[in-house]
């Protein structure tokens, strides 16, 4: 995509970054190699500016698909691999060094450099041809100007290896780090959980032959992750390559899709794999010494150096002094206490497992691939032409001992706490093809995740799940049970349900207080209207509806009050509201909902239409909003209440209107019949480009849950060709 940089913070830093960011031109044997490859690679735009790529190799494949993806939005491939690389402080100045440093507390690029030399053939051809389809671009794109990675090399790629929307590394509190390494800082209120925050996560649904009316496996496809996080693509190569469906950009593999046989849908897991361990540390001369068991050894001491942009556009550096312990680098200190965090880093195997999951043709060689043990953050939904259907727990799983408490630190100098291996994808509560002959999950415990069916609780250590049951897992238990005649078109009217069962638990209580209240009360006229608007609601969203608006307005109200504690807790905060919050608190929220409504739009008896909306200004990364520019209504809410379809909106900074920035972001029904087919639907359209026809073409079928065909068979592609081309061409 050609584009001026995205909104400097000022103009000396605007001025400064365009000096020193220029591409500098590639030597003619690179340049050489590069146009090869490209004339082995055709890339055809449909007529929603989706890329459909063919390569004669994978590695060929790779480089277009790459290619294709800087073509729609460059910065946000750069955005990423700043993040994984921890490199952002060079494009945004010193703020960002904490989240860099927490980064390369795992991220060595040294280390990168060697598992990169050390990888299999295969894997660094892929490797390479993503770095070069990137130079390539950058080379023949004088026009798009880098913030900071004028090159990018093969072995960067290993920085970035799982697509899920927040990295295990990002589990680890930012105001905790930055106090332990000199800057002391309160806890944010995101951290502390009095911000009404949008569940990140997803839902997937498979549904067996033996339910659907044409005798075929259904596969819901529902990722809810930040809007524009990923590119939509097909992907196909002479070597057997055919993946369609969601990669997050700067990423080579379909992370999120289907090929000719199989589909795969990832949900972020409730699972504990990401430990805290109390560390006993003593002064010792220059460094420390941590207690283990009956031994005293010592604290490693690794120096890094992150730079960072000044104000005007100079670079600078600053060097920490980092400490780790056998568990892992620390991170924090509490009661006296050095917190080392353990996570899985294992850059190779995962993305090896990445990539290989793409070619799985059925069940098994899925399962063959996920042997890796490399996927940490994600359950999968699972559907093949065969008929098997599957949900399966990440395969990363640390064998640990049930009697510790693994949500809070555990004592690292007692070697019982210690991990001892991993599991076997046997011992995991994975369910395949279900006597009930559906599978689902909504980022909540795996014990309802086949109903009758499901895998039971006590019959697994408690680390299997350490978040329990959600709304939406409810919204879809009530959706599949008993259900057959299943087809694609019921499966997507399934996925936009407007019920909301938190709402049908939770607003009873509140018709309860008002009725409680003394005959000469003032509340019982004032809130009289309200509460009979929402004892008569069915509790599902709408445009129109004015009891949604009430309700979310009466929610958020309450999510405020009571967020930190519920998170204390760690309980769900519907479930908080339900069993810990007094009538009385609970119709003060109410006074407080109708009272914001009626300021910000001279009415309480507002539709949700003229609150909730999609807005998409421009291509700047860090959202921003505006009520006195168009916008799209939205029926559907936050999935915290329970709603399949999900939007995350709040106000924002001069908006009285609620936007959205996440939630439901690519919606995909696959069928795997004797040829597969889909629909689907993106967040906006597929390009960051706001001169592109593709930039929020699909914002009314993304809003109305209208998916439109995808084009996965070359026949179904005629007719609908936009460009076909050459990379560079």
């Amino acid at each position: 995509m050609d584009r001026l940089l995205p909104r400097a913070r000022n103009p000396l830093l605007l001025l400064a970054l365009l000096a020193t960011t220029a591409v500098v031109p590639a030597p003619a044997p690179e340049t050489a190699r590069w146009q090869a490859q490209a004339a082995r690679v055709t890339i055809t735009r449909d007529d929603w500016g989706i890329p459909h790529v063919r390569g004669k190799s994978d590695a060929d494949a790779v480089f277009g698909m790459i290619y294709a993806q800087a073509e729609d939005d460059f910065s946000r491939i750069e955005a990423n691999y700043l993040t994984a690389l921890g490199r952002t402080a060079e494009a945004e100045g010193e703020e960002a060094i904490w989240a860099d440093l927490r980064q390369r507390l795992y991220v060595d690029p040294a280390e990168l450099q060697a598992q990169y030399a050390a990888s299999p053939d295969w894997l660094r051809a892929l490797m390479d041809a993503w770095a070069d389809g990137l130079n390539y671009y950058l080379a023949t794109h004088p026009q798009t100007r880098p913030r900071v990675l004028t090159r990018f090399e093969p072995w960067m790629a290993l920085s970035f290896t799982e697509g899920s929307i927040g990295g295990d590394i990002e589990r680890i509190a930012l105001s905790d780090l930055k106090t332990f390494y000199g800057r002391p800082t309160p806890p944010t209120p995101e951290e502390r959980g009095t911000v009404p925050r949008e569940p990140s996560g997803s839902n997937g649904i498979a549904i067996a032959p033996k339910l659907t009316s044409a005798g075929h496996a259904l596969l819901l496809i529902n990722p809810h992750t930040s809007f524009y996080f990923r590119s939509e693509a097909q992907v196909t190569s002479d070597a057997g390559l055919n993946a369609y469906g969601a990669s997050t950009w700067g990423q080579f593999f379909v992370y999120q899709g289907f090929n000719a046989h199989a589909g795969w849908m990832h949900t972020s897991s409730t699972v504990d794999n990401v430990d805290q361990f109390a560390e006993a540390v003593t002064r010792r001369g220059g460094g420390w010494t941590y207690r283990y068991g009956k031994e005293v050894r010592p604290v490693e001491e690794r120096g890094v150096t992150l730079r960072y942009r000044r104000a005007d556009g100079s670079m600078a550096e600053r060097r920490f002094a980092t400490w780790r312990t056998h568990h892992g680098p620390i991170v924090a200190a509490k009661d006296g206490r050095w917190i080392a965090t353990a996570l899985m880093w294992r850059p190779v195997p995962a993305l090896e497992q990445s990539w290989l999951r793409t070619k799985a043709a059925d069940l098994a060689s899925f399962m063959a691939i996920a042997e890796r043990k490399a996927n940490s953050s994600n359950d999968t939904l699972f559907a093949d032409d065969k008929g098997e259907i599957a949900f399966l727990m990440p395969q990363f799983m640390p064998v640990r001992d049930d009697r510790f408490d693994y949500t809070r630190p555990v004592d690292g100098s007692d070697p019982a706490t210690d991990w001892r291996g991993l599991h076997t994808l046997a011992s995991l509560p994975s369910v395949a093809n279900p006597r009930v002959g559906w599978v689902h999950n909504t980022n909540d415990w795996p014990w309802s995740a086949a109903g009758p069916d499901s895998p039971k609780a006590a019959d697994y250590p408690r680390y299997m799940d350490q978040t329990g049951a959600n709304a939406r897992g409810e919204h879809a238990d009530l959706l599949l049970t008993g259900k057959t005649g299943w087809t694609a078109e019921r499966l997507r009217i399934a996925a936009y349900d407007p019920y909301l069962p938190a709402f049908a638990h939770l607003l009873p209580g509140v018709v309860s207080a008002w009725r409680a209240l003394p005959a000469g009360d003032p509340r019982r006229r004032a809130l009289a209207a309200p509460v009979a608007t929402l004892a008569g609601w069915d509790h599902r969203w709408g445009y129109d509806s004015v009891a949604t608006s009430l309700a979310v307005f009466w929610g958020d109200e309450l999510w405020r009050e009571v967020g930190e504690f519920a998170q204390a807790e760690r309980m769900n905060v519907p479930d908080y509201i339900a069993t810990r919050v007094t009538p009385a608190a609970k119709l003060a929220a109410l006074e407080r909902a109708v009272a914001r409504l009626s300021r910000d739009f001279g009415t309480w008896r507002t539709p949700w239409r003229a609150i909730n909306r999609f807005q998409r200004l421009d291509d700047a990364i860090e959202p921003h909003f505006d009520d006195r520019r168009p916008s799209t209504p939205v029926p559907f809410t936050s999935a915290q209440w329970g709603s399949l379809a999900s939007f995350g909106a709040k106000p924002w900074p001069g908006t009285k209107r609620y936007y959205g920035t996440s939630g439901n972001s690519f919606v995909a029904i696959v069928e795997f019949g004797q040829r597969v087919t889909a629909t689907a639907v993106m967040a906006g359209g597929q390009s960051g480009d706001p001169a592109s026809p593709h930039f929020a073409d699909q914002v009314d079928r993304y809003a109305d849950g209208r998916l439109r065909p995808v084009y996965f068979h070359p026949d179904e592609l005629a007719g609908h060709v936009e460009r076909t081309y050459r990379p560079g061409g």
